[in-house]
């Protein structure tokens, strides 16, 4: 089947073509303002190293250790024991309910966390709380001074998600591709002999003439 054809297809079907489209969009724009709010507490620290605070100079080589710790310390943040202490010391049975992002630079020791969760103040509440572990953990288990913390969490004011236009837009697309393959497999499944071209490929033959229609009136 050519694109010609293709779009011949849905010009003749072409009210399937737009409203189931509609319709998904509108179903999955309904049934995302069912889904609850989700909030976004976010906390930058960085990794401050023995030796720098000892020394208080920075050397290309201090630079090198300094990234390999900040990469020991993203592993701690995101470690079973580092979460089972946040969720002990905030009375909460796990953090599955929270979605936890941690990003760090190549070229610098600050590490960025952020925590999504359903309740504003719970997210800042474990996204501090992480913090606080994680220094104390990196200190016993590491050569780290400190994680001291750059911007704490604020508990945020507007909601971080979900993003409801978002999958409005992918449930019009989804009907979209639907009414197409739909549109593509009734034409398939159709199976009657409509013109003279059907008929040569059908049979294999030439066609050399045809009756032309005539209207009763």
């Amino acid at each position: 089947m050519t694109l010609f054809e293709l779009l011949g297809l849905l010009r003749k079907r072409l009210r399937l073509v737009i409203l189931l489209p509609l319709i998904t969009c509108l179903l999955v724009g309904v049934g995302s303002l069912f889904l609850p709010n989700e909030y976004t507490a976010s906390t930058t620290m960085y990794v401050l190293s023995k030796n720098a605070e000892e020394t208080n100079e920075v050397t290309q080589s201090d630079l090198s250790v300094g990234q390999m710790l900040t990469n020991d310390v993203t592993t701690i943040l995101r470690s079973t024991r580092v979460k089972n202490d946040v969720a002990e010391q905030l009375g909460l049975e796990n953090l599955s309910d929270f979605d936890l992002s941690i990003t760090s630079s190549t070229n610098t020791r600050v590490i960025t966390l952020a925590v999504t969760g359903t309740d504003p103040q719970q997210a800042t509440d474990v996204a501090n709380a992480l913090v606080a572990d994680t220094s104390e953990v990196a200190a016993e288990v590491m050569q780290i001074q400190s994680v001291n913390v750059i911007d704490s969490a604020a508990v945020p004011m507007h909601p971080s998600g979900p993003r409801r236009a978002l999958y409005a837009a992918v449930g019009l697309m989804a009907g979209l591709f639907a009414a197409i393959c739909l549109v593509v497999i009734e034409d398939m499944l159709d199976t009657r002999v409509r013109s003279g071209e059907d008929v040569e490929e059908l049979v294999g033959v030439p066609v050399v003439g045809h009756f032309p229609a005539i209207e009763r009136g």
